[in-house]
């Protein structure tokens, strides 16, 4: 059995430096058009993944540049080999400048243009050549030994319940300072639950620059649910987290704001941007949890950690989601699903600490190739948080 004692894990080293914990090779649609062309690749070619999803036209502005830097982000994931990028050929987010911005990271990478190409079926047939070179490619690729210090953890939690705060979450904080101690990096996300906590997060701010930052973006936040006459602060959370015995977002924000552990908040980075500081960072997205999934592994994220009170499904295409129980009677009725269980801390068995300890050691197992439940399922969810109409 792989042991993590000297924080170590069996990843792949990609050319820029960076390590990845999986070796896929991405068939990635840049529109809505392309999408069931690369169902269609993935299904013939093993080794490949892919994920549907209704963007890339009719976007301007910083609608365009956020979608763009989510799929460029997708691209250049450590825990990606190499990417087709697909595109219709007449759609605002081209293939070709999407690839382009993927080969800077020295991937390889190979565009396919539907219209170009005579319609789906030769499409099909160009990209699946083109795909299974890059998956034989990518099979003589070996794992080597690597550091925490290089992986980059998404925090995630959906689907709360009265437990969330008390257990799962606080687990999950106390991993995010481990990896943090290792010189690696935690994500914390979901502005939307942190209203309500984020003088907590402010107090820990490296600086006045971030302190400054998070109480802009809980004002922008609530700006946004303002605009569309809902106070979200003191108004009730979803219909799952009401019925889990949360009263209010505030309360659910509490809970949230566990994840970050005890570590300073080096920096806040917008929707799908890479961290450039080690450490806790505070990654700006939605409380949706596929759209704020979706941007922690674009900014670089190889595993993400998802708590859940209610039980979930979630997955990504690209990385491993590692599944963890609020409270043991949903996991044992949800086990097809959820990976680990934090509900022994309400029990009185175990303490935040161990189950942190275990989350950990389960992150050793992932990174290295164990395949969590979600993985096994195919369970490949993707979503874009649009900030702007289409036109």
């Amino acid at each position: 059995m792989l042991t993590n004692s000297e924080g170590k894990f069996l990843g792949y080293r990609r050319k820029d430096g960076k390590v990845g914990v999986r070796n896929h090779v991405l068939i990635l649609p840049t529109i809505t058009c392309a999408t069931q062309t690369a169902q269609r690749i993935t299904d013939l070619v093993h080794g490949t993944v892919s994920f549907v999803h209704q963007h890339g036209c009719a976007q301007v502005g910083v609608d365009y540049e956020q979608t763009f830097r989510t799929y460029v982000g997708m691209g250049k994931n450590p825990n990606v080999y190499g990417v087709l990028v697909i595109g219709l050929g007449c759609e605002t987010h081209q293939a070709r400048s999407v690839a382009g911005e993927i080969a800077k990271s020295g991937k390889r990478v190979e565009v396919l243009s539907i219209q170009e190409h005579g319609g789906t079926l030769t499409s099909i047939a160009e990209g699946a050549k083109k795909a299974a070179q890059l998956v034989q490619e990518a099979s003589a690729q070996m794992r080597e030994w690597c550091d925490f210090s290089e992986l980059i953890i998404g925090t995630e939690c959906g689907g709360s319940d009265a437990c969330s705060g008390l257990s799962a979450n606080p687990a999950v904080g106390a991993v995010s300072d481990m990896i943090v101690e290792r010189g690696g990096t935690s994500i914390l996300a979901e502005t939307t639950e942190l209203i309500g906590a984020e003088h907590l997060l402010a107090n820990r701010a490296a600086n006045d620059k971030v302190r400054k930052r998070v109480y802009e973006v809980i004002q922008a936040m609530e700006n946004r649910s303002i605009l569309m006459g809902v106070d979200i602060r003191t108004g009730n959370p979803s219909p799952g987290n009401i019925a889990g015995g949360l009263s209010s977002l505030e309360e659910k924000s509490l809970g949230a704001a566990n994840k970050a552990g005890k570590s300073e908040l080096k920096e806040l980075i917008d929707y799908a941007e890479e961290p450039t500081e080690k450490g806790l960072v505070w990654m700006d997205t939605p409380g949706h949890d596929i759209e704020q999934l979706t941007g922690m592994v674009a900014g670089g994220a190889q595993i993400v950690l998802f708590t859940s009170g209610r039980g979930t499904p979630t997955g990504s295409p690209i990385a491993p989601v590692i599944k963890i129980a609020t409270n043991t009677m949903m996991f044992d009725r949800m086990q097809e699903n959820m990976d680990l269980n934090a509900g022994t801390i309400i029990e009185g068995k175990e303490t935040v600490q161990d189950v942190g300890r275990r989350i950990f050691d389960e992150i050793a197992l992932v990174s290295s190739g164990k395949l969590t439940k979600a993985e096994i399922l195919k369970q490949h969810d993707f979503g874009i948080w649009r900030i702007g109409p289409t036109f």
